[in-house]
């Protein structure tokens, strides 16, 4: 089988020909039909987060359909539609039975320690398959395990209560789903952050009120379109310290800020203007559970959770491709979301 492989930290991904995967009693080779390509991929490119072992096929965000279903998986039939939770975990450590299987003590995030889904075929684990409704395509599919997923998470974590208004640093892969899920869950006010007009457009569109970081600084922007309240939630998708900044920084009284973009730079916090005195919390939220998935198929099934066409593009499994795409997240890009398509 084809396969886009990440085999030296800092050098291109490169097209290799593998062996179809041979699965175990309780896995499911699953027949790639979408893969998402996320900003973390161009991190483990990078080696600022480690993939490991090398050579390892990237691609976390997976669709498609069961071609063989070991003997021992029961809930998962020859030819059915999957989606797949990143996380191969054991499901008997004490993080999973709490269900914050993200902690596992020996789990493997798939395409990053476990070969993902760059390929025509990929060995999956059958307890993180879900089924896939026939009402949501295979790229929407994909590309919910990661970013929606993640998204809602955040804002489980950032506890977002019906009314509240929700500030979304970062109009990209998560921040997409961020604002709908934001809106699902009854939010008021959704503000958008971002620096390109493009992406802004796409926001309002989705029903956010743009911010222009470009135009000054945002935190402000949010306060005064708040008549000085500030924002109750904001979630911070980026991962520089200066959106980790203003995301503290819009906050109002009893505001909760959820960090989720991945970076190892730090910022300063103003204590008491900024988190003392306005009892504001900071929150760390990583990865999503499993227990989020299946709320997240039926939004996605019944349309409060969409993929519009505007925000995503397909190439094909080869390496120029994945590695364009992945030099454009690095650099920036127009496009919100990039699926492979064997």
């Amino acid at each position: 089988m084809k396969a886009v492989r990440l085999t030296e930290v800092g050098k291109p991904l490169r097209l290799e020909n593998l062996p179809t995967p041979r699965i175990g009693p309780e896995e499911v080779l699953v027949r790639v039909q979408a893969a998402g390509i996320c900003h973390s991929d161009v991190l483990y490119r990078a080696g600022i987060s480690k993939a490991s072992p090398l050579p390892m096929t990237l691609g976390h965000e997976i669709a498609g359909v069961a071609e063989e279903i070991g003997a021992d998986v029961k809930d998962i039939a020859k030819g059915a539609r999957v989606c797949v939770h990143y996380m191969a975990t054991c499901g008997r450590c004490a993080y999973c039975r709490a269900g914050h299987e993200q902690f596992c003590a020996t789990g493997r995030m798939i395409g990053k320690q476990w070969d993902g889904g760059y390929a025509e075929f990929a060995r999956i684990p059958a307890r993180s398959l879900f089924l896939l409704p026939d009402e949501i395509p295979f790229v929407q599919g994909a590309v919910m395990m990661c970013s929606s997923a993640t998204s809602l998470h955040a804002l489980r974590k950032a506890r977002l209560q019906r009314g509240e208004s929700a500030a979304i640093f970062g109009f990209g892969g998560l921040g997409f789903s961020a604002v709908q899920l934001a809106k699902a869950l009854g939010a008021g006010d959704v503000f958008a952050v971002d620096i390109n007009a493009v992406k802004l457009r796409l926001a309002a569109g989705l029903g956010a009120i743009p911010i222009d970081a470009g135009q000054g600084d945002p935190a402000e922007q949010i306060r005064e379109a708040t008549h000085g309240r500030g924002a109750d939630v904001a979630l911070e998708l980026i991962g520089k310290p200066e959106t980790m900044d203003a995301a503290v920084r819009c906050l109002g009284r009893f505001g909760r800020v959820a960090l989720v973009g991945l970076s190892r730079q730090s910022f300063a916090v103003a204590p008491y203007e900024n988190v003392i005195n306005k009892e504001a919390e900071i929150i760390g939220a990583s990865d999503h559970l499993a227990s989020e998935i299946p709320l997240l198929l039926e939004w996605a099934r019944t349309g409060k959770l969409q993929i519009p066409a505007a925000v995503t593009r397909v190439i094909e499994l080869d390496a120029e491709p994945v590695n364009e795409t992945l030099d454009g997240l690095e650099n920036g890009t127009n496009y919100v979301r990039t699926v492979i398509k064997p």
